[in-house]
């Protein structure tokens, strides 16, 4: 397996949305330190396991509808994929343990739980995007776990919200979707930027505008055209604009230089996706 067919397994592009929860969970509870590094690298462990399971349960779906993917093409076997994954998660709880002690062994270990029930259950139900949003919560709160737990849930659930938008785009990234969809996606989009913006000018109005500017114009675009590319395009704009919308909650919570360092992941991660997709 190259390292090449790794990258694309893991979506290792995508991973540079990962570390934003952690920090901008931290920066809510109050607790940003010496174990927020270690915390970053059990979510981008336990991103990239659930990225490896994902390919690997849909191995039979891509070799339909994307024949290209690392499994279908023989690039990767499915037992490399699923000992990938495996040892991902693995890692990622390990980790957490390691960096945040008890408490956030207790976060990742259900946060590993949920990600495995996404690949293999949830994902094409009406559940899935509600479980990919509780995800990315609980990922959250992995990085607040140092901390005042309960203040950090707010910016758990804007980031889940966002999470739920994009998850509910990605389900119609092969066969396109009805203009509605996109639609309510951008209004949510637009609510999430102003509550996260506030009434004071500042960085964090600043990036969730940028946020809002980036992802909302990639589904203005898929509702003047629903179709399969502009919707794909729509769901690769939300997560490399995630780490905007990150930046602006991290500002918000009273750390504006860890909020702009956050954010200056979005544009990195738009330029390696044009090498690596990541969806």
């Amino acid at each position: 397996m190259r390292l090449r067919d790794l990258a694309e397994l893991v979506r290792a592009p995508a991973a540079l949305s990962v570390p934003g929860d952690a920090v901008a969970g931290a920066a809510a509870a109050g607790a940003p330190g010496r174990a927020t590094p270690g915390l970053v690298a059990a979510s981008v462990c336990l991103y990239w396991g659930g990225m490896a399971a994902n390919d690997w349960a849909d191995r039979e779906l891509d070799a339909r509808e994307r024949p290209e993917r690392p499994i279908p093409s023989g690039r990767v076997s499915a037992r490399q994929a699923l000992l990938t994954a495996a040892g991902l998660t693995g890692a990622g709880v390990l980790i957490a343990g390691l960096a945040g002690g008890r408490r956030a062994a207790g976060v990742a270990a259900p946060l590993a739980g949920a990600v495995w029930a996404y690949d293999l259950w949830a994902k094409n139900t009406a559940a899935g995007p509600a479980m990919m949003a509780a995800c990315r919560g609980l990922d959250v709160l992995l990085g607040a776990s140092g901390g005042r737990v309960r203040r950090a849930l707010p910016t758990a659930l804007a980031i889940a919200a966002h999470t739920y938008t994009v998850t509910a785009l990605s389900r119609f990234e092969v066969s396109g979707a009805a203009p509605a969809l996109p639609a309510a996606t951008l209004a949510g989009t637009l609510a999430l930027a102003a509550t996260t913006a506030g009434r004071r000018p500042g960085p964090a109005g600043l990036l969730a505008a940028w946020y809002a500017a980036g992802y909302g114009a990639a589904q203005v675009r898929a509702f003047a055209d629903p179709g399969a590319v502009r919707v794909r395009a729509a769901v690769g704009a939300g997560i490399t604009g995630l780490p905007l919308l990150q930046g602006a909650l991290t500002a918000r919570s009273g750390r504006p230089a860890y909020g702009v360092a956050v954010a200056l992941a979005a544009p990195l991660a738009r330029r390696l996706a044009r090498r690596v997709s990541p969806t």
